[in-house]
């Protein structure tokens, strides 16, 4: 019985940012644990990804499409909805993206790119999903927020706003969606070895000082969150609503 509070066999899923990252490695663990996906991503390669997953016994589609362009978010959705036989049970709002510059020259076009994809295609993707599950009676969201959502970062004011958005927008959407039958949480990925934090890694002070404030003494991979994830997608996380979960190898107790 306990087994069964983390089962997703069956579950009908949409997980943005899936060609890499965190966001590949979220949809493996939901494939792997018997979800049927869809991938969503704005590289073409996501086809040939999902034919790869299909090859290895999984069930898997793919939509190649910009989150941050509402016309295609839109029809990429009810696309996806489509594949998956009109049910949603579990979305993972995985795509974003990064720009660096000091404060006082970021650049507002850099701001506005940011901002659209982190938090406002979030919100757009969790306002679909949701009215479907309304109506289904039961449905889980899981976003990904960031340690940036409780530090300010260094060069990255707009990814640290939206971060801080996305903890807060999970908050709100929780209080009007909790008592409709739907968990909507976030994890907040701690320093993570993804091509997102490349200039990281390659920087060896920064590298050394990172891994030395991190409790585990290691970066996170993709595989670090599959657990994590596997618990906000099942039943095991039935009471739990508007939680900011850190998966950071204890970075945030230092």
């Amino acid at each position: 019985m306990v087994q069964n509070l983390f089962d997703v066999k069956g579950k009908k899923a949409i997980v943005t940012g899936a060609s890499q990252g965190l966001g590949k490695g979220m949809a493996e663990g939901l494939m792997q644990a018997g979800a049927e996906v869809v991938l969503f991503d704005i590289n073409p390669a996501i086809d040939a990804l999902a034919e790869a997953y299909n090859h290895s016994g999984y069930t898997c589609h793919a939509v190649t499409v910009n989150v941050g362009e509402r016309s295609q978010r839109e029809a990429a959705f009810d696309k996806a909805l489509h594949m998956l036989g009109g049910r949603i049970d579990i979305l993972i709002n995985a795509a974003g993206i990064q720009r660096r510059h000091a404060c006082e020259d970021f650049p507002l076009e850099d701001w506005d790119a940011v901002i659209n994809i982190n938090q406002t295609a979030v919100f757009a993707l969790c306002q679909l999903a949701a009215r479907v599950m309304i109506k289904q009676g039961k449905g889980k969201i899981i976003n990904i927020a960031s340690m940036l959502s409780y530090f300010g970062g260094f060069t990255v004011p707009a990814y640290a706003a939206s971060k801080g958005a996305v903890a807060q927008l999970t908050k709100a959407c929780a209080n009007e969606w909790a008592s409709k039958g739907i968990n909507i949480n976030a994890l907040a990925p701690g320093y993570m070895a993804t091509d997102m934090n490349t200039a990281l890694i390659n920087d060896d002070h920064r590298n050394s000082e990172i891994t030395a404030r991190i409790p585990a003494h290691r970066w996170g991979t993709p595989e670090d969150m599959k657990g994590p994830m596997l618990f906000l997608a099942s039943s095991a996380s039935d009471y739990i609503d508007g939680a900011i979960i850190p998966v950071d190898g204890g970075y945030l107790n230092r």
